[in-house]
């Protein structure tokens, strides 16, 4: 199935295993949270199991550098895109309002990106993420 939107995340290439699965969790729960549309049905087994839904649609995961990213954001500052971002403050906080005050301070010209989440438009995103390749 084509879908003619797209959920995309990109997480920096220099990362941790462990800081790449725990960034593009928490990205991923910022488009589910945000854009209800793009959750589909409950799972059911043939056993009477049920299971919590997920994404109607793949999640298409790409890695960068930083330089890559700071570009990746600057193209979603130009545009009119709901944007989920991680900084490498978040690593260190232990809860949403600490993560929140961190990003806050930052200054919005030069965020310690780590990773970023966006859906909207197929055709949007791809002007977007121009150049990227999806993570090994």
């Amino acid at each position: 199935m084509r879908f003619d939107t797209k959920i995309a995340i990109v997480v920096r290439f220099d990362l941790a295993g462990w800081q790449k699965l725990n960034v593009t969790a928490f990205l991923a729960s910022a488009v589910a949270g945000e854009r209800p549309e793009v959750i589909g049905e409950p799972y059911r087994d043939s056993g009477g199991g049920t299971y919590l839904a997920m994404f109607r649609q793949p999640v298409l995961v790409y890695g960068a550098s930083a330089a890559e990213l700071a570009t990746v954001h600057a193209r979603t500052r130009s545009r009119p895109l709901d944007v989920a971002v991680y900084i490498e403050e978040m690593f260190k906080t232990g809860h949403d309002a600490d993560n929140r005050a961190a990003v806050l301070a930052a200054d919005p010209a030069a965020l310690p990106l780590v990773g970023l989440a966006v859906y909207d438009q197929k055709n949007q995103l791809d002007k977007v993420l121009k150049g990227l390749a999806l993570h090994p």
